[in-house]
């Protein structure tokens, strides 16, 4: 069974009376609950909702898709069932995004509620209006709500750069605060309240922000500070990497897919996740913006996917893999498709109905694509008789994750050697038939990306792009191969200086402001003290 889910809900029972002889509309109120009457019982489920904000960010018109499909790995184009939708995924394609696209107020509005809601916590926590369980400090339970706050000002800081820093409950206009000034308050924040977290991994903390999820945010704050605040910090991303490491609380699955299953919140190898539930907890559904309609009798689906589905595989990414390499069969749902009887085969039904599935490693282009053209998401298990939302728990961190911190640090550091082994040893799971692949060297890592850059016209290569080399690309291709389909591509391209200045795909390089998303224009049409981002009209 999984950990209870995250809930929280305050009543407010109101009963009106009405004269049918002299129509009085007057409310009568028999019973208010109040934020100044409501003292919580359960600590826990008051601060849910802190964690329960996070789910929104996994959606196809959201951050998660935000992250990957204006990436090089995964592209959303339209085809004869639909996905067009005004242009909205592909302008992510193209970097030609504007402050009205919904991926983008959907995660303006999502990161701040979660603000919002852990100042709240914030406040009624350390004002005893909420009362605190035996066996924890009230100073432990803030000290985790302001984590959850620091978590969504990460997203703030890294998604949108400059942008109000709230932490309080004023109603007052706020104004924007420089990226670099949300960075320190992000690592002040998290300074201060990893000492008070519990070094526990249970059923209890499960989903929720001990000190090594918090150290492994820190991480991955530090790990991009060259580009938040102009001023890198790898060795003191090195140092939270191996304070996890050195806790013995996680450790790698020796099966790739162990961490995607259905059931994975046993899985050793998260470290924190957003948990989902198809029923109570829905949300997840990237099977759904993914996969062909007729992969529906694949697994008996109750639900149908949403047309010849939108998300699939860039081929330039594809084309990086190794053939012995296990993550791209474990990752990528490739070639012939068939029923649940393993037999029949699965037939199309938009430009090529009536055709056999055969899902192909090719694309005319970003825009518009046959409908079995491109491999599909195959990372998330869909388990028999899945529905419309997924029950996988999300891992946003996972131990692999750590370890590719660590090895990215040292080899930044002159380390590369060191940064080998340590790459070396998440490989190994992947090359399992082959273990002399897993085995890379230092001076692998310091050569230069194996993507194939370049603009595409009707399946070719036309333009070379940017021919430059990638510095550490080899480490760049690495986490790629590792963390597809996980919301990393976006951070890690940018990180290595190829997300604005290389073309893919229908993807040419539209300006060095598209590090950074514009503020949502009905943000600004609503607080005139906003300013839009650089260089967004």
């Amino acid at each position: 069974m999984k950990p209870l889910k995250p809930y929280i809900g305050t009543a407010l029972l109101l009963m009106i009376a009405a004269s049918g002889c002299n129509n009085d509309l007057t409310e009568k109120i028999y019973s208010e609950v109040t934020e100044d009457t409501y003292n919580y019982s359960n600590a826990y489920q008051a601060m849910s909702i802190g964690y329960a904000t996070m789910r929104g960010l996994i959606s196809h018109t959201h951050w998660y898709m935000a992250q990957e499909s204006t990436a090089d790995g995964i592209v959303m184009p339209a085809n004869a069932s639909g996905w067009d939708d005004g242009g909205i995924y592909k302008r992510m394609h193209l970097h030609t995004w504007n402050s009205e696209n919904p991926q983008i107020s959907s995660m303006w509005n999502t990161f701040y509620s979660g603000v919002i809601n852990a100042n709240r916590l914030i406040d009624q926590l350390s004002n005893n209006k909420i009362t605190i369980p035996a066996g924890v400090t009230q100073e432990a339970l803030i000290s985790e709500m302001r984590t959850v706050r620091a978590f969504f000002y990460w997203m703030i800081c890294d998604n949108f750069g400059e942008a109000p820093l709230i932490t309080d409950r004023s109603e007052e206009l706020p104004e924007k605060t420089g990226r670099k000034e949300i960075y320190q308050f992000i690592v002040k924040e998290l300074t201060e309240s990893i000492p008070n977290l519990s070094e526990e991994r249970n059923t209890l903390l499960y989903a929720r922000f001990n000190k090594w999820a918090a150290k492994t945010l820190l991480a991955n704050v530090y790990l991009n500070a060259g580009i938040y605040a102009g001023d890198t910090k790898w060795e003191e991303c090195l140092t939270q990497c191996n304070d996890v490491i050195a806790s013995g609380k996680y450790q790698l699955e020796t099966s790739l897919s162990a961490p995607f299953v259905t059931e994975n919140q046993n899985s050793a190898e998260i470290v924190f996740a957003i948990p989902f539930e198809e029923n109570l907890a829905g949300g997840f559904s990237a099977h759904m913006f993914s996969w062909h309609a007729s992969l529906k009798n694949k697994v008996n689906m109750l639900a149908t996917p949403w047309g010849a589905g939108s998300a699939k595989g860039v081929p330039q990414f594809i084309n990086t893999y190794d053939a012995d390499d296990q993550r791209l069969k474990a990752t990528w749902m490739t070639g012939p498709q068939f029923a649940a009887d393993g037999v029949t085969p699965l037939k199309g039904s938009y430009d090529q109905a009536g055709k056999n599935v055969v899902l192909t490693n090719e694309l005319p282009d970003g825009l518009y694509t046959g409908e079995a053209q491109g491999y599909r998401m195959n990372k998330f298990e869909v388990k028999t008789q899945a529905q419309g939302s997924l029950g996988n728990d999300f891992p946003v961190f996972r131990y692999a994750q750590v370890l590719m911190m660590k090895a990215e640090c040292l080899l930044r550091t002159g380390k590369a050697s060191d940064a080998a082994t340590v790459v070396s040893q998440v490989r190994a799971r992947a090359f399992a038939t082959k273990p002399a692949k897993a085995t890379v060297t230092g001076a692998d890592l310091q050569k230069g990306s194996s993507y194939q850059y370049g603009y595409v016209e009707n399946y070719k290569v036309v333009d070379p792009g940017n021919a430059a080399a990638v510095q550490y690309g080899r480490m760049l291709d690495e986490l790629g191969w590792e963390f597809a389909w996980e919301g990393f591509r976006r951070r890690d391209m940018i990180r290595f200086g190829v997300y604005t200045t290389k073309s893919w795909l229908s993807h040419k390089p539209t300006g060095a402001f598209r590090a950074v998303f514009p503020i949502p224009q009905i943000a600004i049409n609503s607080n005139p003290k906003l300013k839009q981002n650089p260089d967004y009209n």
